[in-house]
């Protein structure tokens, strides 16, 4: 599938940082109305925010900075020990009312062109499998995007990300907010494997509980509660072993 640019220039941007090589693709949704209201917005001075691509749910592809460009879409952001996601990533928008405004499905069409942009961008850049992720993932406090419904399995099957099947039904709890002990250090290490960014590494705080929702809309999205119960604990396990054995593996 060939991808057709629309090109919708934004002046939001600047250089990255020298020597800085993308490693991470970030999803995002728009979180707005409609697409047009987001491409203004994306590409209005005064409002100091953009994305590389934004993707309209009719698949339709638009490019507002380019690629070797700082784009202004993470914000205060940490993965895997670095900050400031915008050095070395490249924002997608995903046109969808997000959880304000009416959230829905991902339309096929628009999945499709991610699904082929993420291809070109694999090839072009250096991304580890790990390396796509929400903007929930790297802003677990500030943000929900693209949330539950965005199809990451299908992403994980197409080489971008990483899944799990893991049976997930129990709700049993293991900890929540304000806990200590074993089972709270054990998710935190875990959380941290991943990618997740931690204050403390033996409480349960508000840090862990917005990392624990973030991870469930990422890999357990049937049950979305910031809560530690044996299902989220059968996904994490499985996911850091991906991780694991991935970098064994290089």
């Amino acid at each position: 599938m060939a991808l057709e640019l629309i090109e919708r220039p934004s002046p939001n941007w600047n250089e990255r940082p020298h020597g800085a090589a993308i490693d991470t693709v970030v999803i995002h949704y728009t979180g707005m109305r409609s697409g047009e209201e987001a491409l203004e917005r994306l590409c209005d001075p005064l409002a100091e925010v953009s994305a590389h691509y934004l993707v309209e749910e009719d698949g339709r592809l638009f490019k507002l900075v380019e690629e070797e460009k700082r784009a202004w879409h993470a914000g205060v952001s940490a993965w895997r020990g670095q900050e400031n996601l915008n050095h070395t990533s490249i924002g997608i928008e995903l046109v969808n009312p997000g959880h304000e405004f009416g959230y829905r499905e991902f339309p096929g069409p628009q999945i499709e062109t991610l699904l082929t942009l993420l291809s070109g961008l694999k090839t072009r850049h250096t991304i580890s499998v790990e390396g796509f992720v929400g903007h929930s993932d790297i802003a677990p406090d500030r943000k929900t995007d693209p949330g539950e419904l965005f199809p990451w399995r299908r992403l994980a099957q197409a080489g971008f990300g990483l899944w799990s099947d893991a049976e997930a039904q129990s709700t049993e709890m293991l900890a929540s907010i304000g806990d200590y002990g074993r089972n709270v250090a054990m998710l935190n290490k875990q959380l941290g494997i991943i990618g997740y960014h931690l204050n403390d590494a033996e409480k349960f705080d508000v840090a862990t509980e917005c990392a624990v929702r973030a991870f469930q809309a990422h890999w357990r999205p049937e049950t979305v509660s910031g809560c530690y119960d044996r299902g989220t604990a059968a996904r994490l396990h499985d996911i850091v072993n991906l991780i694991r054995n991935a970098g064994e593996n290089l």
